[in-house]
């Protein structure tokens, strides 16, 4: 039997996104969020408020990329999250981590975080309910240590970081546990 628990954000798991901006002056800003997904093929929507110094950035410089975080740099992905570049002038640089210009959009690329998405801003959806941000992706980029034989990512060699809502928590995904379009075939 189930017990109520009331309203909670009960969704699991839930990404830990690395959201990185230039200011107007060029100035690298970071931030993590975990209310992002992929909307379209070529789409990935970020639902983060307009309080945000990444939100008004990305009004202004009309791109920004998306960095999966990692366990090796969970700190600093934390980090990301807990501090505020509305309140924290040297935010990235306290970190001393890297950050180069992408060639494709007019955002920051981490180095440091092994799986990239460069993004064009595509719109700003304003609702009475929502606010999200949704950027056109123009590439991804991805270190070549998470990449196999295949060319492709290998989410076990990934270690990307999931978001706990329930109790705050970050933890590792990367175990298969069967193959998409293929494990309900028996019930077709």
């Amino acid at each position: 039997m189930k017990k109520d628990l009331g309203v909670l954000q009960a969704v699991y798991p839930m990404p830990v996104l690395m959201i990185a901006t230039y200011d107007e002056d060029g100035k690298v800003d970071v931030m993590n969020a975990a209310w992002g997904n992929i909307s379209a093929p070529d789409k990935i929507a970020l639902f983060i408020g307009e309080a945000h110094k990444t939100t008004k950035n990305i009004r202004k410089v009309k791109a920004f990329t998306v960095s999966i975080a990692d366990a090796a740099h969970m700190d600093v992905a934390d980090f990301f999250g807990i501090a505020s570049g509305n309140n924290m002038e040297d935010k990235f640089e306290r970190t001393g981590y890297t950050a180069v210009k992408s060639d494709k959009v007019n955002a920051p690329i981490i180095e440091e975080f092994p799986l990239v998405m460069e993004c064009e801003l595509a719109e700003i959806v304003e609702t009475e309910n929502l606010h999200a941000i949704v950027g056109k992706i123009v590439n991804v980029a991805a270190d070549e240590t998470v990449i196999d034989e295949n060319g492709k990512v290998d989410p076990a060699r990934l270690n990307a970081l999931a978001f706990d809502n329930f109790q705050s928590g970050y933890y590792t995904l990367g175990d298969k546990a069967g193959q998409a379009w293929d494990a309900g075939k028996k019930l077709m």
